[in-house]
C-alpha cells in the first residue's frame, strides 16, 4: 500500500461537471459552494459498512448444496408419499443448516461493526471560520482542526503544527510518537498525542488508508480447518457418484417390483420409491458433518469460560495443527506499558545532584504526562514541596521536556528527554552517555534527566546543563509470556516475533521471554519476493520495522513453504496479517478491528490461555478421526449395497425409518458420545486417508453380510420380504457395532457400558412388538435368525482382521516430520 503523500488523486481536483472550487486560502478552508460542489462530486466521507457476502448469500450457500438438494428431494418424495414416519433423515441435516448459517451470520454482523476510525465530531473551517461537522460531512480538500486526544478521521497534508506529535501504532506497530511539521503526510487512524495543529484532506471515505485496511480486513473469509476441507472432500467425491447412483437404485427398485408398466399399473412403485430413497439417503453422512459442527461447538463453551472468545467455530482445531506461530512484541510478548528498569545517578566533580527524586516525582505524577513520563511514577512518588514556575510539555521534535522550581528541595530547571538531544558533545557527560549505552546494549529505552540553573524566555534548551540521573526503561513482560513459549517450543512450534518497533528493542523483549535472539532483523531490509522473504523468515526469528503490508506477506511466505501459521496481535497494523494467517489470535485489549477479523480473542488478555486452545483441537481432530470412520464405513455399505441391489433388480431391504434406528444406534448416539471424550493424542497429519483405508475393508464386509443373508433369505427358506429386513436389519447393526468396538477401544469401563447399551438397543427393536410395528418388521424365525448371527459374526471377524493388519503396516511406516 502507497503511504498517503505517494497515492494519486485523480479524483481531487475534478467533477462530473468540471473543475471543482479551489480552496480560499491556507487556512480559510471552504466555502459554502466548495463544500456543494464536493458533495454532489461525491467526495465526502462516506464509509462502506457491507461485507462481501449479504444474508440471501449466506443463506443460499448453506441451503443449496447437492446434499441439501439430494435430501430435500427424498424428503419431498416422502411427503408426497405420506411416508412422514420415514424422514427422521432429515433431523441432522436441519440442524447442520441451521448451526452453520448461524455462525456465518454472526460473523457477517460483526463485520460490518469493523470500524478503524472512531466516529466522533471532527472540527474543520469553513468560511474562514472553525465548526465542528459529522464524520460523514468532511470533503475533499477540507481544513482539519488536530488537538491532543483526537483521532485523526482523514489522510492528509499537515498545515501548520505546534508540537504536533502523532500515535501512529495502530497502523504501524511503530510504539513512538512521530512528530509533524508542516508538509508532513498523517493518515487516518492515527491520534494525536500531544501539541495541536491543521492538516489539508487529501483522501477520505473508502481511499483513506484506515478504511482500506478496514475493507480489506472486512472480507469474510473461513478459517483452514482440516475436517472441514476433508468433510468438502468426501462431499465431492459422493457428489459425483451419487447421481448416476440414484438412476441405478431406482431402475432396480421398479425391476423388483415386476418392471416399470408393472410397478406403475399396480402401485408397487410407491414402495419401490420409499426404497430407493432409503439406499439413497443411507449414502450421505451427514451426521458426520453435524458432530464435527457439534463437537467444535462444546469446545468453544470449554474454552469460553477459560476466557477465550471463539469467533469461528473451527478455529479450536487449526491451533492444534500450527508449526509457527507469529506474534506482535506489544500486547502479547508485552503488556503495553513501561517500567523504571534501573535508576543511574551520574556523580560529577561536586558528587551526585540532589533533588533529582523530588523532581522525577513531579514529572510522573503530571496528569499531561506522556506514557514515558508516567511510568516515573511507580517508582518516584515524593513530589517537591512546591508547585513548579514553569512547565514545557515533551515534544518529539525537540526530544525533551523541562519543569522549573524557584526555591525548594528541587530548585533549578530539571529536563527530560532522550540522551542524544541533551548531553550533545559535552565532554563532562562521557559517564552519563557510557551508561546510557550500556543499557541500550541490552535493549532498554534511556532517557537522562539533567539539571540547569534555569529555562531560556524562549524555551528553548539552556546553554549549559548537568546530567544528574541515567534512566533505563523496559517494556512489561507479560508474566506468561516465556512459560507460553517454551511450552510452544517443546510441541515443535517455530516462533518468529514479527514487530513494527525497533529491532534492539523487540530484541531485548524476546531474549526476556527466554528466546534466541542474537540477530534480529529489519524489516525495511527484507527483501520483497516472496521466496526471498521466506528464507529469511526460515534462517531468523526476530523482525523489527515491520509494517502492516510487510506483516501480511511475510505470513503468505511462511505458508507457501507448507507451513501452518497462527500470528497473534493487538493493533491495527496486525490485522491483515490476523486475516491471512491459518488462525488469528488478538488480546483481550486488541482495537475493534483487530478483534473483528480474529478467530480467537484471549479476553483476558494472557498468552498462557493457548495450550488450552491446543488440547481443545487435539481432542477435536483426534476424536473426530475415531469417529469419521464410523460414517465413512456407512457410506462404503451403502454404495455397494446400492449398486448390488439395483444390478440384480432386488428389492432394498431396508426403510428409511429402520436406517434411521441403525444409525442412532451404530452411529448417532455413540459417536456423539465419543467425540466429546477427553483425547490428547497429538495430531498426525493426513487423517481422512487414515479413515477412508480402515472404512473400505469394514464397508465392504458389512456390505457382504447383508447381500450374504439377503440370499439366503430370499433362496434358501420361504421368509417374507419383512423376516428378510429384520435378518438384514440385525447383520447390518451388528457388523455395524463390532467397528464402534474398534474406534471405542481402548474398552475402559464407561465404553463398555456404551457398546453394550447399543448391543442391547438392537435386541430391543428386534423383540419389543412396538417396535417392530413401529419399524415394519417380523420375527425371521430360528433359520433366518441362525442364518443372521453367522453372516454378522463373519463380517465382525473380517473387519478385526483388516483392522489389526493396518495398525501393524501403519506401525511399520516412518512417520514424516512435520514442516519447520
Amino acid at each position: 500500500m502507497a503511504p498517503p503523500e505517494d497515492r494519486p488523486r485523480s479524483d481531487a481536483a475534478t467533477s462530473p461537471a468540471g473543475p471543482l472550487p479551489s480552496p480560499a486560502g491556507p487556512l480559510a478552508g471552504l466555502d459554502a459552494a466548495a463544500v456543494a460542489a464536493r458533495q454532489a462530486a461525491g467526495l465526502v466521507n462516506i464509509l462502506d459498512r457491507r461485507t462481501s457476502r449479504p444474508v440471501w448469500q449466506i443463506a443460499r450457500s448453506h441451503l443449496f448444496t447437492v446434499f441439501n438438494l439430494i435430501l430435500g428431494l427424498c424428503g419431498a418424495t416422502l411427503v408426497v408419499l405420506g411416508r412422514w414416519l420415514d424422514l427422521m433423515f432429515l433431523a441432522a441435516a436441519a440442524a447442520n443448516i441451521a448451526i452453520g448459517f448461524a455462525q456465518e451470520l454472526q460473523a457477517k454482523r460483526r463485520l460490518d461493526r469493523l470500524a478503524v476510525l472512531v466516529r466522533s465530531p471532527v472540527r474543520v473551517i469553513r468560511d474562514g471560520a472553525p465548526v465542528e461537522v459529522a464524520p460523514d460531512q468532511v470533503v475533499m480538500d477540507d481544513v482539519v482542526l488536530l488537538a491532543r486526544g483526537d483521532q485523526i478521521p482523514v489522510d492528509g497534508t499537515v498545515l501548520g503544527a505546534e508540537e504536533l506529535d502523532v500515535d501512529e501504532s495502530m497502523l504501524t506497530g511503530e510504539s513512538a510518537p512521530v512528530s509533524k511539521a508542516a508538509g508532513a503526510s498523517v493518515s487516518s487512524g492515527s491520534s494525536v498525542v500531544a501539541g495541536r495543529g491543521s492538516i489539508r484532506v487529501t483522501a477520505l471515505g473508502a481511499g483513506s488508508r484506515a478504511e482500506r485496511l478496514t475493507a480489506e480486513a472486512r472480507r469474510f473469509t473461513q478459517v483452514a480447518s482440516e475436517l472441514r476441507q476433508a468433510l468438502a472432500r468426501v462431499v465431492r467425491w459422493i457428489s459425483v457418484a451419487i447421481v448416476p447412483m440414484i438412476a441405478v437404485v431406482l431402475n432396480g427398485q421398479l425391476q423388483a417390483a415386476g418392471g416399470w408398466g408393472a410397478a406403475f399399473a399396480s402401485g408397487a412403485w410407491r414402495d419401490a420409491l420409499v426404497a430407493a430413497v432409503a439406499s439413497v439417503t443411507i449414502m450421505v453422512p451427514q451426521g458426520l458433518a453435524l458432530l464435527t459442527t457439534v463437537s467444535f461447538a462444546v469446545a468453544a463453551l470449554r474454552l469460553a469460560r477459560g476466557q477465550v472468545l471463539v469467533e469461528e467455530l473451527a478455529a479450536v482445531e487449526v491451533l492444534a495443527r500450527v508449526d509457527v506461530l507469529c506474534f506482535d512484541k506489544t500486547g502479547t510478548l508485552t503488556e503495553g506499558g513501561i517500567h523504571v528498569e534501573d535508576a543511574i545517578p551520574v556523580h560529577g566533580p561536586a558528587g551526585p545532584v540532589p533533588g533529582w527524586d523530588r523532581a522525577l516525582a513531579w514529572i510522573g505524577a503530571d496528569p499531561d504526562a506522556n506514557p514515558t513520563a508516567a511510568a516515573l511514577a511507580e517508582r518516584f512518588s515524593a513530589p517537591p514541596d512546591r508547585a513548579p514556575s514553569r512547565v514545557i510539555p515533551f515534544s518529539s521534535a525537540r526530544r525533551w521536556s523541562a519543569v522549573q522550581f524557584d526555591g525548594g528541595e528541587a530548585n533549578g530547571a530539571w529536563l527530560l528527554g532522550a540522551p542524544e538531544a541533551l548531553l550533545g558533545q559535552d565532554p563532562s557527560a562521557g559517564p552519563a552517555r557510557r551508561a546510557a549505552g550500556d543499557a541500550a546494549e541490552r535493549g532498554l529505552r534511556t532517557v537522562v534527566l539533567c539539571r540547569a540553573d534555569r529555562l531560556p524566555a524562549d524555551g528553548a534548551l539552556p546553554a549549559q546543563v548537568r546530567p544528574a540521573v541515567v534512566l533505563a526503561l523496559r517494556e512489561r513482560l507479560r508474566p506468561d509470556a516465556a512459560d507460553t513459549l517454551a511450552y510452544f517450543r517443546d510441541q515443535g512450534v517455530g516462533l518468529k516475533v514479527v514487530s513494527g518497533d525497533s529491532p534492539r528493542t523487540v530484541a531485548a523483549a524476546a531474549r526476556a521471554a527466554g528466546m534466541d535472539a542474537a540477530e534480529p532483523v529489519d524489516g525495511r531490509t527484507l527483501p520483497e519476493d516472496p521466496a526471498g522473504l521466506a528464507d529469511a523468515l526460515e534462517r531468523h526469528s526476530v523482525f523489527g520495522r515491520v509494517g502492516p503490508e510487510q506483516k501480511e506477506a511475510m505470513v503468505h511466505a511462511l505458508q507457501a513453504r507448507g507451513h501452518v501459521v497462527a500470528m497473534t496481535g493487538d493493533g491495527v497494523n496486525d490485522a491483515l496479517a490476523l486475516k491471512a494467517a491459518d488462525l488469528g489470535i488478538a488480546m483481550g485489549t486488541a482495537a475493534p478491528a483487530t478483534k473483528a477479523v480474529a478467530r480467537l480473542v484471549l479476553l483476558d488478555g494472557r498468552f498462557s490461555r493457548l495450550p488450552a486452545v491446543v488440547a481443545e483441537g487435539r481432542r477435536v481432530i483426534a476424536n473426530i478421526e475415531r469417529v469419521s470412520q464410523l460414517f465413512l464405513t456407512k457410506t462404503v455399505y451403502a454404495f455397494v449395497l446400492g449398486i448390488s441391489f439395483g444390478a440384480l433388480a432386488w428389492a432394498f431391504p431396508f426403510l428409511p425409518r429402520q436406517l434411521s434406528t441403525s444409525d442412532f444406534l451404530m452411529l448417532g448416539f455413540p459417536a456423539s458420545v465419543l467425540a466429546l471424550a477427553p483425547n490428547a493424542r497429538r495430531y498426525v497429519p493426513g487423517f481422512l486417508r487414515r479413515a477412508v483405508i480402515a472404512a473400505l475393508p469394514s464397508g465392504l464386509a458389512m456390505a457382504a453380510a447383508i447381500l450374504g443373508v439377503y440370499a439366503y433369505g430370499r433362496w434358501a427358506t420361504e421368509a417374507s420380504q419383512e423376516q428378510i429386513e429384520a435378518a438384514a436389519f440385525f447383520t447390518l447393526t451388528v457388523s455395524g457395532l463390532w467397528v464402534l468396538v474398534i474406534a471405542a477401544r481402548p474398552l475402559t469401563g464407561w465404553r463398555l457400558l456404551l457398546v453394550g447399551s447399543m448391543y442391547a438397543g438392537t435386541v430391543a427393536v428386534l423383540t419389543v412388538p412396538a417396535s417392530l410395528q413401529y419399524h415394519q418388521l417380523e420375527d425371521p424365525g430360528t433359520q433366518l435368525t441362525v442364518a443372521a448371527f453367522a453372516f454378522a459374526a463373519g463380517a465382525c471377524a473380517a473387519i478385526e482382521a483388516a483392522h489389526r493388519l493396518l495398525r501393524r503396516r501403519l506401525r511399520a511406516r516412518p512417520r514424516g516430520r512435520r514442516p519447520r
